[in-house]
């Protein structure tokens, strides 16, 4: 039996079309292939939030009896023997964590602070990390040289100089999130903003990394809550009649998506107290504390991490990780 093409310029013209469809149909599924492949940070993203979930079902929630251990809504407070410090770095390092950490050092606070900030953050800071500083100055070229350790790096930002140190407290929110926007969140997955005024004096490691972590103001964590100094204004957008904890602003992160959530809304209430010609009575801090009212942390750290020297009663700290360094607001604050 045979087969005759009537017409054969209609029979190729039928095959060549059913190659292109074939050949098309493979290669968008060889694309959809390779852009899986090569976009890691999606894939990235997602294993370090499952490590953080993992890691978290470690912690030794029963290690400190003698303090809190635990937010009401479940959250960890970080405290010393809690945690396997090889464990966390071990599965952060597999989820290819990487932290970015700000600092602003403006006016006198850069000669005073900036230097020993530095350097002792490359002795005690996420030292399995890979670590981008970012120090905000409206000084650059006095910023000291710091030797720096193998997958860390250090950019200078530099930044108006304001009259008043409360403007720059505050308007630092703006700035970091400027800066999260076009350069931290191609970098790093998670942000950590410091205070300069402050001495890293032991292990500050991949324990504190979470989605939303805050810090226990060290002069409150013991206080009833009616002592804490939440702003009682009700004309400022950081209102706050009661909360759950005081938290202090020297230190806070988290994901770069979390921490620019953080600073854009306190910036935001910043700016609505200064339409309506008000201030919160601790700047800054007073919004950071309302935003974690009602947006609650997914991790809080102990004032093991930030440890007021002139606290007599130490005996919760057993690590000394970050401590005050001595403040001369009359000699540094220029207004």
């Amino acid at each position: 039996m045979s087969w005759k093409v009537k017409n054969p310029g209609t029979f190729l013209f039928c095959c060549l079309f059913l190659l292109i469809v074939s050949f098309t149909s493979f290669y968008l599924r060889y694309l959809t292939i390779l852009v899986a492949t090569n976009t890691p940070s999606i894939a990235n993203e997602e294993a370090v939030v499952w490590s953080n979930i993992s890691i978290n079902n470690t912690l030794d929630f029963g290690a400190r009896p003698d303090v809190p251990t635990r937010t009401p809504w479940n959250a960890p407070i970080i405290w010393e023997a809690m945690f396997d410090p090889e464990r966390y770095d071990q599965m952060h390092i597999q989820a290819g964590s990487s932290v970015a950490l700000t600092v602003f050092a403006v006016g006198r606070y850069l000669d005073a602070y900036l230097k020993n900030f530095l350097n002792s953050a490359e002795q005690h800071f996420m030292l399995k990390l890979p670590v981008d500083y970012y120090v905000f100055t409206d000084a650059p070229e006095k910023a000291p040289h710091i030797k720096l350790g193998s997958q860390r790096r250090l950019k200078i930002i530099q930044v108006e100089k304001h009259s008043r140190w409360q403007d720059v407290s505050m308007m630092r929110m703006k700035m970091l999130s400027d800066a999260i926007e076009s350069e931290i969140r191609h970098h790093s997955k998670y942000v950590f903003c410091f205070d300069v005024d402050q001495e890293f004096k032991g292990r500050f490691g991949s324990e504190a990394l979470g989605e939303s972590v805050a810090l226990l103001h060290s002069d409150f964590y013991n206080f009833p809550k009616d002592k804490f100094t939440y702003d009682k204004n009700p004309k400022s957008a950081a209102f706050m009649e009661t909360g759950d904890y005081y938290y202090h602003a020297a230190i806070f992160g988290g994901s770069w998506k979390t921490v620019k959530d953080v600073v854009d809304a306190c910036y935001l209430g910043i700016m609505q107290d200064k339409l309506n010609n008000v201030e919160a009575l601790w700047h800054d801090e007073s919004h950071l504390n309302k935003y974690y009212w009602l947006h609650e942390p997914s991790k809080l750290l102990s004032p093991e991490y930030c440890w007021d020297p002139n606290i007599s009663d130490r005996k919760d700290i057993r690590v000394l990780r970050v401590e005050w360094a001595p403040k001369h607001y009359d000699t540094l604050r220029e207004s």
